[in-house]
């Protein structure tokens, strides 16, 4: 098996037509099975992704294997042809259209999960802001539709056809299709606050959404991202998370 990748907590093998993702031992076993039903429960809904193949372990330790896509990740393409970063972006937007078009019923709720981040910050955010979040989030309209928690370029394998597949479902949800932009917008602000801008505008004409009711949901996004406590992101995100009117 050829390393592809390491994460924390994890390391990506490649093994012919295969990817095998092998999950270190404090990863929760719920996680890693959870992980997997994500993504069996997706692929019935005809998107583009990777098929699963096995939940196994290898050495002692629990696994997932899928199908291995050839190609460059969007992120990749994007960077490599900086002039045509709009035409990428648009169809970036297209695909989170069609992936938010479906239905997953069997997922978890994205307002449930993001009560309990918000409660996990207990003594990294103040009581108040936390109330004020979850006032914020019980407040905003329930949906039902097919969110992928981590919707950004580097997410999208481009094949040598020009196809794309998704990847990482880990963090599906079904819920508010606007909740998942945001959470977009703030994974692009990290980097480059013109290209969340441009993402940002063109979801918003795409999806006819008033870029107001996006960014309602932005402090609770961002709570939800503070809880990775990723090194060097944490002040930007807290100010994020401190305006509880964002405007």
């Amino acid at each position: 098996m050829d390393v592809i990748a390491t994460r924390k907590e994890k390391v990506i093998y490649r093994e012919g037509d295969s990817i095998i993702k092998i999950f270190s031992d404090k990863y929760p076993k719920s996680d890693i099975l959870n992980e997997a039903l994500n993504q069996a429960r997706v692929e019935e809904t005809g998107l583009p992704i990777p098929e699963l193949k096995a939940v196994s372990l290898i050495d002692g330790k629990w696994a997932i294997t899928m199908d291995y896509v050839e190609g460059k990740t969007l992120e990749q393409i994007m960077q490599e042809d900086p002039d045509n970063i709009e035409k990428y972006m648009n169809d970036f937007v297209d695909l989170q259209l069609k992936v938010q078009s479906k239905k997953a019923p069997l997922l978890n709720k994205l307002k449930d999960k993001m009560n309990r981040k918000i409660s996990s910050l207990n003594g990294k955010v103040d009581a108040t802001i936390r109330y004020e979040l979850h006032t914020r989030l019980d407040s905003m309209p329930k949906h039902n539709k097919l969110c992928h928690g981590d919707f950004n370029p580097s997410n999208i394998i481009i094949d040598n056809e020009g196809n794309p597949h998704i990847i990482d479902w880990s963090h599906a949800t079904q819920g508010n299709a606007s909740a998942d932009a945001a959470r977009t917008y703030l994974l692009f602000s990290l980097r480059d606050k013109k290209l969340a801008d441009m993402y940002l505008t063109m979801f918003c004409r795409k999806s006819d959404t008033a870029k107001q009711y996006v960014q309602q949901w932005l402090p609770i996004v961002a709570a939800s991202q503070l809880v990775k406590r990723i090194p060097g992101e944490e002040e930007f995100l807290k100010s994020w998370v401190d305006v509880v009117d964002y405007q």
